[in-house]
C-alpha cells in the first residue's frame, strides 16, 4: 500500500510516527491531512534511507537541491561529491536531472549514496535515449515512456517530475498570450516541441492513468511540473500558467483517488508583489496540495547572485504556504553547478525556508533563534557559531578578524552595544 492508502485506512506507520514526532505534529492531524492530500511523504518502497521527510501543510518548510550531470559536464564523481555537500549543508531532498551519457549509471549512484528521498525528471532521460538511438530527440511514445518510469521506480526514486500539464489546450493559451520569454522549462519544452511534431496530445497527460499505475505500485509521489512556469517577471501569472495550474489540479484529485501522492510545482519568475496571489491560486485549485516552487526569483537583473533573488521569493512563497523549495544556485543561467554553486544554494534555500518556518510559528525555528539570540547576548561566541546555519564559514569569519577582546567583535571592539547596555541597564 502506499502512504495515502495507509492513512485513509487510519493506519500510522513507523515511518509517519517517526516524521510526525520530528515535526511536532500529533498523529491524528498528521493522519488527516495525509490522507486528504496536503501532506505527502516521498518515499519509494524500494528504497531504504535513513532521512525520510514529510512535505506539506503544518511542517517544516523542506528544501531541494538539483544535482547532475550535462553534455558538458559529465562526471559522476562530481556530482557524488555536489551530492555531499547537499546533504552536508541540510537538503532535505536531491533530484538527478542528469542529462549527460550514462544517466541510469549516475542515477543509482546517487540513490545509493543518498540518505534523503531523491527525485528525477523521467522527460530528459527518454529524450537522451531518443537522440542516442535514432538522432531525434523527440522520437518516443508512450511505451518508451512508461519502460523509463517503470525502470526508475525499479531502480527506488521517490518522486518524479511529471509535465502533464504541458498540453494542447495550456499551449493554445500560451500561444494567444504575450509571453516575453516563452517556454523556459526545459521538460516544457521537449513536450511542446512533442506536441507540435506529432499533433497529438502530449503522452503524460493522455496517459495518466497508466503512469498512475506504475506511481501507485512503487509508491512514486509524482510532482507535477510547471512545464510553462514563467521565465521573467513580465509573464508571471499570465493565462499560459494558470490554465496549466488548473490542469494540474485535475489531474491532482484523479491521483489522489488512486492512492497515488502528489506534489504541484510552482514558478518561476514572480514579482514581489504576485507572490501571495501565485501561493493562494494553487492551495485553491490544487486542493491545499504541498505546492513545489523554484524560487520564485523576483527579478531578472541578478546572475551570478540568483540564490539571493530566489531566497527573497522563497521567503515570501513559503511565508504565504509553499511547502517546499528549489535551490537556486549563483550560476543559474550561467552554466553548470559546481560544488561550491551548491553549497550556497542550499545555505541560501534554508535561510529563506527558516525565515518562513517563524512567519508559520512552528516551534522549532522560533527556539532556533531564541537560543541564538541568548548567545548573542551573552557573547558567547562558541555556542553562536554553533547554532550557525553554516558553522564553518560563522567560525572562519570569527577567527580571520583576531579580535582583541575575546568577549566581543572586532566591528564595534570596547564600543559594544551590548556589552555598554548590559552595564548600564543591568540586563
Amino acid at each position: 500500500m502506499t502512504q495515502i492508502e495507509y492513512a485513509r485506512k487510519n493506519i500510522l506507520t513507523s515511518i509517519m510516527k517517526k516524521i510526525s514526532s520530528q515535526e511536532s505534529l500529533s498523529g491524528e492531524v498528521f493522519l488527516k491531512r495525509l490522507k486528504e492530500g496536503k501532506i505527502v511523504i516521498p518515499l519509494n518502497h524500494k528504497h531504504k534511507i535513513k532521512k525520510p521527510c514529510a512535505v506539506g501543510l503544518g511542517l517544516k518548510t523542506k528544501i531541494n537541491a538539483n544535482i547532475g550531470t550535462s553534455p558538458d559536464k559529465d562526471s559522476s564523481s562530481d556530482e557524488l561529491e555536489k551530492l555531499a555537500v547537499a546533504l552536508k549543508y541540510g537538503a532535505d531532498t536531491v533530484m538527478d536531472l542528469s542529462v549527460g551519457s550514462d544517466i541510469p549509471g549516475v542515477r543509482r549512484r546517487i540513490l545509493k549514496a543518498s540518505c534523503v528521498p531523491v527525485g528525477t525528471v523521467p522527460i530528459y532521460e527518454i529524450a537522451v535515449n531518443a537522440q542516442k538511438k535514432y538522432k531525434d530527440l523527440l522520437r518516443f511514445d508512450i511505451n518508451s515512456i512508461l519502460d523509463c518510469l517503470e525502470t526508475q521506480a525499479s531502480d527506488g526514486v521517490d518522486f518524479f517530475t511529471i509535465h502533464c500539464g504541458v498540453t494542447k489546450k495550456s499551449l493554445d493559451a500560451l500561444n494567444s498570450s504575450k509571453r516575453l520569454m516563452g517556454i523556459v522549462s526545459r521538460g516544457g519544452a521537449m513536450i511542446a516541441s512533442w506536441i507540435k511534431k506529432n499533433k497529438k496530445e502530449n503522452p503524460f497527460y493522455e496517459y495518466f492513468d497508466r503512469i498512475l499505475d506504475i506511481a501507485y505500485r512503487y509508491d512514486v509521489t509524482l510532482s507535477l511540473g510547471d512545464g510553462l512556469r514563467p521565465g521573467s517577471i513580465f509573464d508571471a501569472t499570465d493565462n499560459a500558467q494558470i490554465c496549466e495550474l488548473k490542469i494540474l489540479g485535475e489531474l491532482k484529485a484523479r491521483a489522489n483517488k488512486r492512492n497515488v501522492q502528489v506534489i504541484i510545482e510552482g514558478p518561476g519568475h514572480v514579482p514581489l508583489d504576485q507572490i501571495r496571489e501565485n501561493i493562494l491560486l494553487e492551495k485553491k485549485i490544487c486542493r491545499g496540495a504541498p505546492f513545489y516552487v523554484l524560487g520564485p526569483l523576483v527579478t531578472d537583473i541578478a546572475p551570478g547572485y540568483d540564490h539571493i533573488t530566489s531566497a527573497i521569493g522563497a521567503a515570501m512563497a513559503a511565508g504565504y504556504g509553499a511547502d517546499f523549495l528549489c535551490y537556486v544556485t549563483p550560476s543559474e543561467h550561467l552554466r553548470h553547478p559546481s560544488a561550491e554553486d551548491v553549497r550556497e544554494g542550499v545555505i541560501a534555500s534554508r535561510i529563506a525556508a527558516h525565515a518562513a518556518d517563524i512567519v508559520k510559528g512552528l516551534p522549532q525555528a522560533l527556539e532556533w533563534d531564541r537560543k541564538m539570540s541568548l548567545a548573542r547576548k551573552k557573547r558567547d561566541w562558541q555556542k553562536q557559531i554553533k547554532l550557525a546555519i553554516d558553522p564553518q564559514k560563522a567560525k572562519l569569519y570569527r577567527l580571520s578578524s583576531k579580535p582583541d577582546l575575546s568577549d566581543v567583535c572586532t566591528m564595534c571592539g570596547k564600543y559594544c552595544s551590548i556589552k555598554l547596555s548590559e552595564k548600564c541597564l543591568k540586563l
